[in-house]
């Protein structure tokens, strides 16, 4: 479906399973879309209403130009879950889109009951490497990054699948314009504050392999949470739901309500 944002930009989304169905929302990472899930969701109960978008600038939405506030994501995904009728949602968030969760689960707690951060944290990086990324893609293109972020997204076992260069066709095939805004995004935001004063159940999950967001870093955004729950998913990197989608969906499975 195509969903309007606040400020008019079209947003891809999809809804599969029974409409009375316990709600997941699903967010993915920067330089990904929607797409990402696929092979997580076989593994996953019959009973989910499963909610998934592709993030402004990515995949079939809009690519306004940048740059994009967390703000302004944070804002998309409310509207995408409210057009859906979504609340009281299970909502996994991964990288960018694990900080999109952690927004909404402050600003809209009732349209979140549990939350799952996977390979995320409150802050990614420092502002002049994203940056530096962004001034990279607008300059020479996809292709400027692609290498880059293969060695940190992927773990050894995935290089050596044909899966890997197909992911690598994905990331260079997003548009420029829309990367870097979404870099942009990334760099403005430290929810440290925020995070902090989080109080609903939270399962936190690292890859042993991340090269964007270590185990260290993951592990640190749960200890801000109490009673959050921290798990590992060996020889994954910064992609489980990519590279070990079985592992990846036990973990959900057993988090759901």
């Amino acid at each position: 479906m195509r969903v309007a944002a606040r400020d008019g930009t079209a947003l891809h989304a999809e809804v599969t399973g029974p409409e009375d169905g316990r709600p997941v929302v699903f967010a993915n990472g920067l330089g990904t879309d929607l797409r990402m899930w696929d092979d997580v969701l076989p593994h996953l109960p019959d009973d989910l209403r499963i909610l998934r978008w592709d993030k402004r600038g990515h995949g079939r939405s809009d690519v306004p130009e940048g740059p994009y506030s967390m703000g302004m994501l944070i804002s998309d995904a409310e509207a995408v879950m409210e057009a859906a009728g979504v609340a009281a949602a299970t909502f996994v968030g991964l990288s960018i889109g694990g900080m999109i969760a952690q927004g909404l689960a402050v600003k809209r707690p009732d349209l979140i009951e549990r939350l799952v951060l996977s390979n995320t944290a409150v802050k990614i990086g420092t502002p002049d490497l994203w940056d530096a990324r962004a001034e990279a893609v607008r300059t020479g293109g996809m292709e400027a990054v692609a290498d880059g972020a293969m060695d940190r997204w992927f773990g050894r076992d995935f290089r050596a699948t044909p899966g890997f260069a197909a992911w690598r066709a994905r990331l260079v095939a997003n548009d420029p314009v829309g990367y870097a805004a979404g870099c942009a995004a990334i760099a403005g935001t430290d929810f440290f504050t925020v995070t902090s004063g989080l109080r609903l159940p939270v399962l936190a999950i690292a890859g042993t392999e991340d090269g964007s967001t270590p185990p260290d870093l993951v592990r640190e955004t749960a200890d801000l949470i109490p009673g959050a729950r921290f798990e590992i998913i060996p020889r994954a990197g910064h992609l489980p739901p990519v590279e070990t989608p079985d592992a990846f969906a036990r973990l959900l499975t057993g988090f759901l309500p």
